[in-house]
């Protein structure tokens, strides 16, 4: 079904401490137990989490990752161009960003994917004015192709891109239910974070996101949420601040 078919809802708000936020998903996140690609019932999972969101009167924007596809960093390892590698991991950002959208679309949520490199027969071009008029009419807004440029990653997008929405915050959706010291799968002494400083972060090289993503939400006043998007109904939890979740602020 068109999105312009789909009736824009004004559903009874629920309080929430965010009004709008920017949701990072990482292209992993939405392979299940696949070795690569995508699982249609987790994507499907993650649309109906911020679905409920949306209903909530929370104005949600994604940026999801590539790496299920195609990853520029590993394909410059094996010798690629890193510039081209990374074009080709952002063209692998837009299928997922338009498997979202549809799997959105299906549950009736109004949806736009802004590309930041044109292509116009897919979906509109990222125009910052444009995007910020979608998610006050309540459309969910997903950015693809990253920053538009190579050697930035999908992290690095995700913190611009709710710089320029002015988000009240960034919310990293992982497979573990916050920021750790460790690798809690390999450590079972990981201590577990539930605040960190944005210095921390850096100081530690704790790997909650690259470090041009954290200097930017630093830069920008932007908290950054980490938890787990594996658990059902904790995306909400987490917007009415309640939940497992790490806060870097």
């Amino acid at each position: 079904m068109s999105s312009s078919h789909l009736a824009e809802k004004n559903p009874m708000p629920v309080p929430t401490r965010y009004k709008r936020v920017l949701l990072k998903i990482s292209g992993e996140a939405l392979m299940g137990t696949r070795d690569y690609g995508l699982d249609p019932a987790i994507v499907e999972r993650v649309a109906g989490e911020i679905k409920t969101v949306v209903a909530m009167g929370v104005e949600v924007c994604l940026v999801i990752g590539g790496g299920n596809i195609f990853r520029g960093v590993s394909g410059a390892a094996q010798g690629m161009d890193r510039a081209a590698a990374d074009y080709m991991g952002m063209l692998a950002t837009v299928i997922n960003a338009l498997a979202m959208q549809n799997a959105l679309e299906k549950a009736e949520v109004p949806t736009r994917v802004l590309s930041a490199i044109p292509m116009s027969t897919v979906c509109e071009p990222y125009i910052r004015r444009k995007a910020q008029r979608h998610m006050e009419k309540g459309r969910v807004v997903i950015f693809a192709a990253g920053t538009g440029n190579p050697f930035f990653t999908t992290d690095s997008a995700a913190a611009l891109r709710a710089s320029e929405m002015q988000c009240d915050a960034l919310l990293k959706a992982t497979k573990v239910d916050g920021v750790y010291s460790a690798d809690p799968a390999k450590d079972k002494n990981a201590t577990r974070y539930d605040r960190l400083s944005y210095m921390d972060v850096l100081s530690q090289d704790l790997q909650v996101m690259d470090t041009s993503a954290i200097s930017l939400a630093r830069q920008s006043k932007i908290p950054i949420l980490v938890f787990s998007i594996f658990e059902h109904g904790m995306f909400a939890e987490v917007m009415k601040g309640k939940g497992k979740f790490t806060i870097v602020d």
